[in-house]
């Protein structure tokens, strides 16, 4: 018989006595490293149903804001503290090489997301008719 067949002769046999039999399930999971069980699942989430290592929601849509105009959206964005702003840019990707997260100025922040929120704003005007 060849390496493969008795492999995989082993895999299906081991998955079935799994189905079959609960308590070696929990040994075979065990021993494999997978003891997260569901309560253990939701300790690591936070009340919202995201990660706790995520950072929270943004307190506004940037791109929508943006649509109004550019003063709008700076005058927005004015009245954030730069967590806030800092959850804006990790909400909406901006951020793909991950520096703005390091930046300690609102403006500099401010300055990123307006650019970014414009760019987004206008994607796809060429196409629509005015």
């Amino acid at each position: 018989m060849k390496l493969r067949k008795i492999l995989a002769e082993l895999a299906r046999t081991v998955a079935d006595e799994a189905e079959r039999n609960p308590d070696f399930e929990k040994r075979l999971a065990a021993a494999l490293g997978q003891t997260d069980k569901p309560d253990q699942l939701e300790a690591k989430t936070q009340a919202g149903g995201r990660p706790k290592n995520r950072r929270p929601p943004a307190a506004l849509d940037p791109v929508e804001v943006a649509r109004a105009g550019e003063q709008a959206l700076r005058a927005r964005l004015g009245e954030l503290s730069v967590e806030q702003l800092k959850d804006i840019v990790a909400d909406y990707g901006m951020d793909p090489g991950k520096l703005v997260t390091k930046w300690k100025t609102a403006d500099r922040i401010i300055d990123r997301i307006v650019e970014i929120s414009l760019t987004r704003a206008q994607k796809g005007d060429a196409f629509r008719s005015e």
